[in-house]
């Protein structure tokens, strides 16, 4: 008789030789992916005699935190010695009031796009999806012309403006096609019941938008915590965010330049999005997808 285990002894050894090479691949692909960051951590941890006389991936002789002291409180900026720490401030005050402004309108659009059907409705919907193909550099000129006549050039709240407006044509097209895979009944049924606009918004499309709430929130904090451009051209001074600190710090440094110093502040200008990622990256994929089916 045939003995079972001779026979499955072979599949299960060419089995995990299978996963372990698969692994193995993936680990290697990692490893290649986060070399550039590795090395951003393991030079702000040196000091400069140790960049000098070693390698990029060299492990520290001696670990020290003065460059990340330095990138934060006590870097020379433009002709201001305070680090990046003002300018990481400026963009979380940025930030804030944006994505959550920009958020909740685009809901409001979304639902109104959605469930009130209006004569003009799909054309009007059409305009607004332009706004998502419009390069920023087409804007740059009138959008400085109107925050001029606002009164907003080279403000943190003008910055807070172009945010918002640049940022709703994409939060109204996340909402409105997610309100669009809600049953038309319940807003139907609500309506009989006697609620009118608001009291449908607030208490029957609001408390199950969470997933697409965590999309607008990572989508809009992702794309103003990393611009440059509306930074560079509508701030200035202390009123600068940090993506433009950061680069003020690197192409300013007098003297030697100073390596370990510009990565700690590199670093600590991708932290956020970073975390926002880490914590919140999979509510981020499931709301994208949340929309993606009707019925």
């Amino acid at each position: 008789m045939n003995d079972p285990m001779v026979h499955t002894a072979p599949k299960t050894a060419g089995v995990f030789a299978g996963r372990l090479f698969i692994y193995g691949l993936l680990i290697l692909m990692v490893f290649y992916f986060l070399l550039p960051f590795i090395v951003m951590v393991l030079t702000s941890l040196k000091t400069m005699a140790d960049i000098r006389t070693g390698n990029l991936i060299s492990w520290p002789r001696e670990f020290t935190l003065d460059a990340w002291k330095t990138a934060w409180g006590s870097a020379c900026i433009a002709v201001e010695c305070n680090g990046i720490k003002v300018y990481f401030w400026n963009s979380v005050k940025i930030v804030v009031p944006a994505v959550t402004i920009s958020t909740l309108i685009g809901a409001a659009n979304g639902y109104v796009f959605s469930k009130w059907k209006f004569w003009g409705s799909e054309v009007l919907f059409s305009l607004l999806l332009l706004g998502c193909f419009i390069p920023f550099q087409a804007i740059l000129l009138p959008m400085a012309q109107t925050l001029g006549k606002l009164g907003l050039s080279q403000s943190l709240a003008g910055l807070i403006l172009v945010h918002i407006i640049y940022g709703l044509a994409f939060t109204t097209l996340f909402f409105r096609n997610y309100y669009v895979t809600i049953p038309d009944e319940l807003v139907k049924a609500a309506r009989i019941d006697g609620a009118g606009f608001f009291r449908i918004f607030w208490k029957i499309l609001l408390p199950v938008s969470t997933p697409i709430f965590v999309v607008c929130v990572i989508w809009q904090m992702t794309q103003i915590w990393n611009d440059f451009l509306f930074g560079v051209v509508f701030s200035a001074g202390g009123n600068q965010p940090i993506t433009v600190a950061l680069n003020n710090l690197v192409n300013t440094s007098t003297g030697t330049k100073a390596y370990n110093v510009d990565m700690a502040a590199a670093i600590i200008a991708a932290t956020p999005t970073l975390l926002v990622y880490i914590v919140a990256g999979k509510y981020f994929v499931r709301g994208l997808t949340a929309g993606s089916v009707k019925g």
